[in-house]
C-alpha cells in the first residue's frame, strides 16, 4: 500500500471516479437510440488500469462489470505498446472477455502526464447483432457464428480518427443498422466523456497522487473485504441449483458450488457442474468470473467500493468443457442470465451456511421474449426486447424482496421503461401491467412479488423465447420457500397454449395476446416465524390471499 497520500486526497479521488462513471451512465441513457439502452438501460460503466484491474464502477448490471477486466486484458494482449492517444478499441467475443455478442464494448485510452493510466469502458447491450435471428437470442444454434457478429479486439479508431470502413462493415451485418450506429457512437461518447473527466482529475489532484490514491483505495477495499469473510464460520460448504433444460430436452441441469471459506480468503470450486449444453446456455470463462463475483459482491458490506480490491479475497476454480466454462465456439447467448443465475444462487446457498445473517433469497430468473415485424407507423420493420414484467426479489434478513425488481444478475440495475412510451414506438397495446399476487416465495421474510401482463400484438410478427424459470422457481434461502415460476401463454383466436422458455420462430398474428405471469421472489427463513402482523399486512395489501 503506498503511504504517500493522505486519507482526504484518497477520498477525494474515489468521489470523483464514482462521479465520473455516474456522468458517463447519463451520457449513455440520454443519447443511445435503441429502447434496450435508453429505456432498458442495458449497458455498464467501468474504469480499469492497463493491469486489467477494475478500478471503479458505476451502479448498472453487475454480470457486465465482472467481465470487463478480461475484456481489457485482451485488448492490452492484442495491441499492448501500440496503444495511441485518439484511439477507440471494441470487441464482443466472449473469448475474449466478453459477456455474450449482444455486448458490445468501447475501451478508450486515458493518459497523464504522457503515460496510459487508465481505460474508460463502456459495456452496452446491442438491439441486433446478426446472426441466424433477430436479437441474438437463437434456441437453435449450435455454434457461436449462428448467434451473431463477432468481433474480436480491434482498433476502431487511432490517434483520433475513425476508421470508417470497419464502422460501416459492422453496421452492415446487423439487422437495425441506425440504432446500431446510434448506439456506438452514443458507447464511444460516453467513454470519451470519461477520458475527459478523469483528465481534469489529473490536472486537479496531480498524475501522480491520483495514482497512489487509486492503491489506497484498492488496498483499502480488499482489507474491509477481508475483514468481512474473515467474520464468517470457516469451512467446506456446498450449494446447487438447477437450469429448467437446454431446449433440447436435456432438464434438470446442475450448478455445483463447493465454497472453502478459510480466514479471510473463500475459493469457489465449479468443477463438478454439468457438462456443456449443445444449445446456447452456457457460460464462457469470463462471465462465470463475473457471476462468482457478483454472488460475493451481494454478501459483503455494500459500502465497500466494488473494485479490483474488494475481489482479491476470492478465487474461482472452473473445469473446461462443463455448463460453467464453455469450450471455444460454443453457443453462450444466455449466459448473461443463465446459467449466471444459477452461479449465484449455488455460490449463495452454499455460504448461507457460513454468513445467514447475508444471504438472501433467489431473485427472478430471466424469461425473454424478442418480437420483430413491421411497424405500420413507420413503415419500418421493428424489434422489441420485453424488459417489462419484471420478476420479484428474493427477501432477506432485513425485510420482504423488492416486487418487480428483477433478476439475480442486474438486481434492479435494468429497469422496465415507460408503457406509454412502448406504445408509442411499437405496435403494441398493453392491456395489464401489475404485481402477481401470491408469486412471492412464503418465509420469515416474504419474497417480492413477480408481475402479470396482458399485451397484445397489433400486426403479425413473429417471436423467440430465451430464458428460465418456467420448470424451477426463484431459491427460498434457509427455509424459505421458493417463488412461484413463471408462466407465459400466448392466445391465439380460441387457442391458447404455454410458451416454452426456448422456442424460435413463434409465429403471432395480429390481435394475439401474450398473457405473462412472472415468477416472485424466493423467501427467507422458515414461514412460521413470519409475524401475524406481516401476514394480515400482505392481505390487506392484496399481495397474498391467505
Amino acid at each position: 500500500m503506498s503511504n504517500s497520500v493522505d486519507p482526504i486526497t484518497r477520498s477525494v479521488v474515489q468521489h470523483r471516479l464514482i462521479s465520473i462513471v455516474e456522468e458517463m451512465g447519463e451520457a449513455m441513457l440520454r443519447t443511445s437510440y435503441s429502447q434496450i439502452l435508453n429505456a432498458s438501460r442495458d449497458f455498464s460503466i467501468g474504469i480499469c488500469d492497463p493491469q486489467s484491474r477494475l478500478i471503479a464502477q458505476a451502479d448498472h448490471i453487475p454480470i457486465h462489470v465482472g467481465a470487463l477486466t478480461w475484456a481489457v486484458r485482451a485488448v492490452e494482449e492484442r495491441f499492448g505498446d501500440t496503444v495511441s492517444l485518439g484511439d477507440v478499441y471494441l470487441l464482443n467475443d466472449p473469448y475474449c472477455g466478453g459477456s455474450h455478442l449482444p455486448d458490445v464494448t468501447a475501451f478508450v485510452p486515458v493518459y497523464g502526464e504522457g503515460q496510459r493510466r487508465l481505460w474508460s469502458v463502456v459495456r452496452a447491450h446491442m438491439g441486433d447483432i446478426g446472426g441466424a435471428t433477430h436479437g441474438a437470442y437463437n434456441p437453435q444454434a449450435t455454434e457461436i457464428w449462428q448467434e451473431g457478429l463477432r468481433i474480436p479486439p480491434i482498433r476502431l479508431a487511432e490517434a483520433g480518427r475513425m476508421r470508417e470502413d470497419i464502422f460501416d462493415m459492422l453496421a452492415l451485418n446487423v439487422r437495425f443498422a441506425r440504432d446500431f450506429r446510434g448506439d456506438l457512437a452514443a458507447m464511444i461518447g460516453a467513454a470519451h466523456l470519461g477520458e475527459k473527466r478523469i483528465g481534469r482529475l489529473f490536472a486537479d489532484v496531480g498524475t501522480g497522487q491520483v495514482s497512489d490514491a487509486i492503491e489506497a483505495i484498492l488496498d483499502g477495499a480488499e482489507r474491509q473485504a477481508r475483514a468481512v469473510v474473515a467474520g464468517w464460520k470457516d469451512g467446506v460448504y456446498h450449494g446447487e441449483a438447477l437450469l429448467d433444460d437446454d431446449g433440447r430436452g436435456r432438464t434438470d441441469i446442475r450448478v455445483v458450488a463447493k465454497v472453502t471459506k478459510r480466514d479471510g480468503d473463500l475459493e469457489v470450486d465449479l468443477t463438478g457442474s454439468d457438462p456443456q449444453s449443445k444449445s446456447f446456455a452456457n457460460s464462457p470463462y469470463a462471465n462465470t468470473q463475473a457471476a462468482v463475483a457478483m454472488a460475493f459482491a451481494y454478501l459483503v458490506d455494500p459500502e465497500i467500493p466494488k473494485n479490483d480490491g474488494c475481489f482479491r479475497p476470492l478465487s474461482v476454480k472452473l473445469k473446461p468443457g462443463t455448463i460453467v466454462c464453455a469450450d471455444d465456439n460454443v453457443p453462450v447467448t444466455l449466459c448473461t442470465t443463465h446459467p449466471a443465475n444459477e452461479i449465484v444462487e449455488a455460490v449463495i446457498r452454499a455460504l448461507s451456511q457460513a454468513c445467514p445473517d447475508r444471504a438472501m433469497g433467489g431473485w427472478g430468473r430471466r424469461f425473454r421474449i424478442s418480437i420483430t415485424g413491421d411497424n405500420p407507423r413507420t413503415g419500418k420493420r421493428f424489434i422489441w426486447h420485453m424488459f417489462h414484467a419484471r420478476p420479484g426479489g428474493g427477501g432477506s434478513p432485513r425485510g420482504d424482496g423488492w416486487s418487480a425488481a428483477g433478476e439475480w444478475h442486474s438486481v434492479g440495475g435494468i429497469k422496465f421503461g415507460s408503457i406509454e412510451v412502448a406504445e408509442a414506438r411499437f405496435p403494441l397495446r398493453f392491456e395489464s401491467h401489475e404485481f402477481r399476487p401470491g408469486s412471492g416465495g412464503d418465509g420469515e421474510h416474504r419474497g417480492g412479488l413477480g408481475s402479470s401482463m396482458d399485451l397484445v400484438v397489433e400486426v403479425p410478427a413473429y417471436a423467440h423465447t430465451a430464458g428460465e424459470g418456467a420448470r424451477h422457481g426463484s431459491a427460498g434461502m434457509l427455509g424459505g420457500k421458493d417463488g412461484a415460476p413463471h408462466d407465459y401463454k400466448i392466445v391465439s383466436g380460441d387457442g391458447r397454449r404455454s410458451l416454452k422458455t426456448k422456442e424460435f420462430g413463434i409465429a403471432i398474428a395480429a390481435g394475439d395476446r401474450l398473457e405473462i405471469r412472472s415468477s416472485g421472489g424466493g423467501g427467507w427463513g422458515l414461514p412460521e416465524r413470519r409475524s401475524a402482523g406481516a401476514r394480515q399486512r400482505d392481505i390487506d395489501t392484496e399481495f397474498t390471499s391467505a
